[in-house]
């Protein structure tokens, strides 16, 4: 049977459970298992025909939602929390992957492109940085203390404001998305480009270590939440100019909810980047360097962890679940 002609035959059962998980159509446990197990019937024919196909990932993601609708133990609703981040924002992130894989190649390619900008023109980094922060950083650096602009003002002060700002930031990336994509990928450019001009200038001035030290121990939870976002924002534009078989306003809808759930998860990581860049960087240079690694290296493996490899870790234990209750 033709994909196409599959998807035809099969969809307004498909919307139909999407509106029981979402809780707009009540069925009760007969129902929900008859559906289910019709459900699994379709993910088993889809995995033998068409395997790599976006329809697979879809009845897959339907199936474990269902699942879960059906087989889950009692929730207490203080465990709500714990849920979201232990089960659904992993498999929105395994069912999305791929939009991560985008996001890290444009972050790459635009931060190359403020590298290369920092090499072949010396006064770029004061035409995207501002000449007041500039001259003021290379007075730390002759000074010795290449992260000084991080210890200006107080602790908790410093704190509030840069988490409101990275979670601006953020949110700019997401809703940017809502132009198909094109203003998150704008963003994304403006921020990237940023960072390897910054970082090119430290090098310049034979300070790139130093400035490591300090920059990446908020750095790696700041601008991994900030590729997360930027992945966000590329599922919402994608969500409005590829609706496959759905409306284009319900695509949208669909891509808004899966978005926003993956976005939130972000915050957290923002707000630890934040308290770190608050409290921890103004002290990097004086910490021992092996402590300055623990936090970057150990940083990097939480949030690495989280949004790359616990995704998959999810979705086979989900898979397992299905296929354990099928027989």
């Amino acid at each position: 049977m033709r994909e196409v002609y599959f998807i035809k035959q099969n969809k307004e059962k498909w919307l139909g459970i999407e509106q029981v998980i979402q809780g707009k159509i009540k069925k009760n446990p007969d129902d929900l298992s008859s559906l289910y197990i019709n459900l699994v019937n379709d993910l088993s024919f889809a995995q033998t025909y068409y395997p790599k196909s976006n329809t697979t990932v879809y009845l897959n993601h339907l199936s474990a939602q269902i699942f879960q609708k059906i087989y889950k133990t009692k929730r207490v609703e203080e465990n709500r929390f714990l849920h979201f981040f232990k089960t659904e924002v992993p498999l929105l992130m395994y069912q999305y992957r791929r939009y991560l894989g985008y996001a890290f190649l444009f972050f790459t390619l635009f931060t190359l492109i403020g590298l290369l900008s920092g090499i072949y023109d010396k006064d770029f980094a004061k035409v995207i940085l501002g000449e007041e922060y500039v001259n003021q950083t290379i007075e730390n650096i002759k000074a010795g203390n290449a992260v000084g602009v991080y210890q200006s003002g107080s602790t908790w002060g410093s704190t509030i404001g840069i988490i409101f700002n990275n979670i601006k930031v953020g949110a700019r990336l997401y809703i940017y998305g809502i132009a198909g994509g094109v203003g998150t990928l704008w963003a994304l450019l403006n921020n990237s480009v940023m960072l390897g001009s910054f970082q090119y200038f430290f090098y310049d001035y034979g300070a790139l270590k130093d400035s490591a030290r300090g920059i990446w121990l908020h750095g790696v939870f700041e601008i991994f939440a900030m590729v997360v976002e930027a992945m966000c924002g590329l599922i919402l534009g994608a969500s409005i100019l590829f609706p496959k078989t759905l409306s284009r306003f319900n695509s949208f809808k669909s891509g808004f909810k899966d978005s926003f759930k993956i976005f939130l998860s972000t915050v957290p990581f923002t707000i630890c980047a934040g308290i770190i860049e608050g409290y921890v960087t103004r002290h990097a240079l004086k910490m021992p360097l092996i402590l300055n690694l623990i936090i970057i290296f150990g940083s990097l493996a939480i949030i690495g962890f989280y949004y790359c490899i616990y995704p998959s870790v999810v979705s086979k234990k989900i898979n397992n679940q299905i296929q354990d209750a099928v027989l």
